[in-house]
């Protein structure tokens, strides 16, 4: 096969990295808005560097059209490839999100459904082993009746101040995730959300009109409780969890000897001696197995597992949290377009 890449960043890298290793892409494509960085990395992973115009239209480098593209570029540009793909007909996996905002994901989709392309969605977490366990365990009533979830994210450090302005702050961003981890493991969608966040810590959040620290209750459709949290400032290192809570049993994923946790009981577990760094290393193998996924999708061996459908709920709750923070109110899903 071969496969376009467009976006040379930290997650590009890494996705070319793993698609110059799998088997069955004879050759990688490399693209970037800044040509000398997509250059630099073909070198690193046997690809050749290409203009971004060329994977479209089989131009120049490319010499013909890809299999498929894989998209990692800046977030404002993810709805306009998605669109180019699509009337390129050509299968698309797409970093989240979509788009920032709501007309421009149902724009994107709207591409994608009128073409009869391929979208596939990273939301990494549902190819990560932990995950599948807990949703394998709700499916089979391991737990019994689900009466409270608990998701955490918790970065170790904020990104650059420049980054912020453009990340759709941290429901979208970086919530995002668990929102999607959470309808995926439960097989339950969300009725209402009441959120709230603290922009106490770094001046940089109050200037991009962000929270550095949230928290948001959701009542699922079934009357579970969950509660989603989420900071950029957890010096600890990089903390993701889940814990399921049943009538029979309990469940907790992301629960090993790297989660930077220390028990303050007298004869409990000290920190960690190795606590996870970021969502790289915690999610490698999440993230091979989700390109494995889109190579197997395009070749016509397996179903979408995250199509662009998936991506929109979940932005569409991060957009009722964004009502919730500022309205202090619970927001009802059925307020929100799209579904």
């Amino acid at each position: 096969m071969r496969i376009g890449l467009i976006g040379t960043g930290r997650i590009g890298t890494f996705h070319a990295e793993a698609l110059s290793r799998h088997p069955v892409v004879d050759a990688l494509l490399l693209a970037d808005a800044d040509p000398e960085r997509a250059a630099r990395t073909a070198v690193r992973t046997g690809a050749s560097a290409v203009a971004v115009e060329d994977l479209f239209t089989g131009a120049g480098g490319a010499r013909g059209l890809p299999d498929a593209v894989v998209i990692c570029s800046a977030t404002s540009a993810h709805a306009g490839l998605i669109a180019r793909a699509a009337r390129a007909g050509l299968p698309v996996f797409c970093e989240k999100p979509i788009a920032l905002d709501l007309p421009g994901t149902l724009a994107a989709l709207a591409e994608v459904e009128a073409a009869g392309s391929v979208l596939q969605l990273g939301f990494m977490r549902r190819f990560d082993a932990g995950y599948g366990e807990a949703r394998a365990a709700v499916a089979e009533g391991r737990l019994g009746r689900l009466h409270t979830v608990r998701a955490t994210t918790s970065d170790p450090a904020p990104p650059p101040a420049a980054y912020l302005p453009l990340s759709g702050g941290l429901y979208r961003d970086c919530l995002v995730h668990d929102f999607d981890i959470l309808r995926w493991v439960t097989g339950r969608e969300v009725g209402e959300v009441y959120a709230t966040g603290s922009d106490a810590g770094p001046a940089m959040f109050r200037a991009a009109g962000d929270v550095d620290t949230a928290a948001v209750l959701l009542t699922l459709d079934d009357g579970t409780l969950a509660t989603a949290t989420a900071t950029r400032c957890n010096g600890a290192g990089y903390d993701v969890r889940m814990e399921l809570a049943g009538e029979l049993d309990q469940l907790a994923v992301g629960l090993d000897d790297r989660t930077p946790l220390t028990s303050a009981e007298p004869d409990g577990p000290g920190a960690p001696a190795k606590p996870w760094p970021g969502f790289l290393e915690r999610f490698a193998p999440a993230y091979e197995a989700e390109l494995d996924a889109f190579l197997r999708v395009v070749r016509g061996e397996l179903a979408n597992p995250c199509d662009g459908r998936e991506a929109l709920h979940a932005l569409r709750i991060a957009e009722a949290c964004e009502i919730s923070r500022r309205e202090r109110r619970p927001v009802a899903m059925t307020e929100i377009p799209g579904g």
